[in-house]
C-alpha cells in the first residue's frame, strides 16, 4: 500500500473482508509499512507530554498491535513494559521487531525495561493492580460505542490506585473538509459490507467522540483530563491538533 514493500490491493482486499482478528494476522507482516502505523512524531508528542506524570515503573499497551505504543513504554518506564493484542500475527512481529532491542539493565541499574508480548482480548484483561501507566494508539475505532464502558473498565482494573491511561485524540477534521468527508465515506462502506458479509470487520472513525469518552471514562471510575500536544499543531482557531487524555485511576 502506496510503497512497493507495503501490502497489495489484493491482500488489503482479503484483510478487509476477513474478521478483525484474522485480518490483522494476514496484514501484521507488513503493517508497518502501511500508513495505518502510529507515526513517530505523535509518539515522540506522547512521551514529551506524559513523561512529567511519572514516574512509571511498570506500563501497558492496549491492543499493541506491531508495538509502536510499546516502544512509548520502554521510554516512560524503569521496569517493565508490557504489549496486549488478540492477533497472534501482530505480536509475532512485535516480537520480531523487538529482538534487536537492548537487553534491559540489572535489577537497580539504570537501562531499558524488560518488554513482555501477552494474547488477549482488550475486554478480557488478565491483569489487576499491575501497572503504572497504560497507553493505546489508534485502535478504538476497533470497539464499538457500547463495548467502551467494559474497554475501559479493564484498563482501570489493570492500573495501581493512581495508575494513568493516556492517549491521544486528534481534532475531528473540518466540516465539508476532504478528510471530514473520507471517514464519513469510510465508515459508510465498512457499515455496508458488515451488513451484506460475515465475519464482521470493526473499524470506524466516527464513532469515538470525545465527550462521550470523557464521560465512559468517568463511568469505568476514572478522574480525567486533557492535555495539548502543542507540537503537532493548532488548528485556525488556535485550538490543538491533537490532544492526550489523561485518565487516572482514582481507587481507594
Amino acid at each position: 500500500m502506496f510503497t512497493p514493500e507495503g501490502p497489495t490491493l489484493r491482500e488489503l482486499a482479503v484483510q478487509a473482508l476477513s474478521s478483525v482478528e484474522h485480518g490483522y494476522d494476514l496484514l501484521a507482516p507488513k503493517f508497518d509499512r502501511t500508513p495505518f502505523r502510529t507515526p513517530e512524531p505523535l509518539l515522540d508528542a506522547v512521551v514529551r507530554a506524559a513523561a512529567p506524570l511519572g514516574p512509571f515503573r511498570t506500563g501497558l499497551d492496549i491492543c499493541c498491535g506491531t508495538g509502536a505504543g510499546v516502544a512509548v513504554l520502554r521510554r516512560l518506564c524503569a521496569e517493565r513494559a508490557t504489549g496486549v493484542d488478540f492477533s497472534a500475527g501482530m505480536l509475532a512481529a512485535a516480537r520480531a521487531a523487538s529482538a534487536g532491542l537492548p537487553e534491559p539493565a540489572a535489577p537497580g541499574r539504570s537501562g531499558s525495561p524488560a518488554v513482555d508480548w501477552v494474547r488477549a482480548d482488550a475486554r478480557a484483561l488478565p491483569f489487576r493492580d499491575a501497572f503504572d501507566l497504560a497507553v493505546s494508539f489508534g485502535a478504538f475505532g476497533h470497539f464499538l460505542p457500547g463495548e467502551r464502558p467494559v474497554l475501559f473498565a479493564q484498563a482501570y482494573a489493570a492500573l495501581r490506585p493512581g495508575g494513568r491511561f493516556v492517549f491521544p485524540v486528534p481534532a475531528p477534521p473540518r466540516v465539508g473538509s476532504a478528510a471530514y468527508w473520507a471517514m464519513w465515506g469510510f465508515d459508510g462502506v465498512m457499515r455496508l459490507r458488515n451488513l451484506l458479509w460475515h465475519p464482521s470487520f470493526v473499524m470506524y472513525y466516527r464513532t469515538f467522540r470525545l465527550p462521550d469518552v470523557m464521560d465512559d471514562l468517568a463511568g469505568a471510575g476514572f478522574t480525567t483530563g486533557l492535555l495539548p500536544l502543542p507540537e503537532l499543531g493548532t488548528r485556525s482557531d488556535g485550538s490543538p491538533r491533537c490532544v492526550l487524555v489523561v485518565a487516572t485511576a482514582a481507587k481507594p
